[in-house]
């Protein structure tokens, strides 16, 4: 394997952040690799949507590096993050409830600056990843359900054409059932060669599909592991409410 293959396309070391002076991740570390899901898992208030912010340069890196593509990110601009490969679907399903569904895949790919051609052809793509939002193309994305709701959130970062996708908490407000099957739409993402940073809180859910498993309390580290090497889901649980020794911030 070359070295390029073996490159992560996003490596987080010892990130710390937070809001002002308020610092809320202390040392956060982790991989995403091409073809791979990466779960953040933790408690609310562990530090995983501030990790997020971060990443997208929507918060201030005040520690560390972020690196995408191997190239360090600290300073780069949101929407020129976006333009080297990044998409963000962010918590609570935020889609243009006024528009149709076509019209919200439509808007995500404008940042690519292609002719509308080409991005009716993108569109096209989405439908076959999702075939609930080409059936309702042409309905209003206010009259969906709330798992549609996700995937067409999941659609419109996808129409950005990135090489890695964050994902927060989309089983947030879902049924399990339909928790089951965006999950089972995550992973579908990641044979297409996606890299998928999922956030979550759905601690058995996320790990059926997960690569990559890093927990945080109290904005660090506690584990961070293969998800062949977790012998037990327990382990996850016992880290996840804390039940490990995590250094307490300095």
């Amino acid at each position: 394997m070359s070295a390029a293959a073996e490159q992560p396309l996003l490596k987080v070391d010892s990130l710390a952040t937070g809001y002002g002076d308020l610092r809320v991740v202390w040392d956060a570390s982790f991989e995403v690799r091409a073809g791979e899901i990466t779960v953040l898992l933790g408690r609310n208030g562990a530090g995983k949507t501030t990790t997020l912010r971060a990443l997208t340069g929507l918060n201030k890196v005040a520690g560390g590096e972020v690196v995408l593509h191997g190239e360090n990110i600290n300073k780069v601009a949101p929407h020129l993050r976006v333009r080297k490969g990044m998409a963000y679907v962010q918590e609570g399903k935020r889609v243009f409830h006024g528009q149709t569904i076509e019209q919200n895949l439509l808007l995500g790919g404008y940042p690519r600056k292609v002719k509308r051609a080409a991005l009716r052809e993108e569109v096209e793509r989405i439908y076959e990843l999702f075939p609930i939002l080409g059936s309702k193309r042409a309905q209003l994305a206010s009259t969906m359900s709330g798992g549609q709701q996700q995937m067409l959130a999941i659609g419109q970062a996808l129409m950005s054409k990135p090489s890695l996708l964050l994902l927060d908490e989309p089983s947030g407000g879902l049924a399990p059932v339909i928790v089951g099957e965006v999950m089972d739409r995550v992973h579908q993402l990641k044979e297409t060669g996606l890299g998928i940073l999922l956030v979550e809180q759905a601690v058995e859910a996320s790990f059926a599909i997960a690569d990559h498993v890093t927990v945080l309390d109290m904005g660090r580290n506690v584990l961070s592991q293969r998800a062949s090497e977790v012998s037990d889901i327990t382990v996850l649980q016992d880290a996840y409410f804390g039940r490990t020794t995590a250094a307490p911030p300095a």
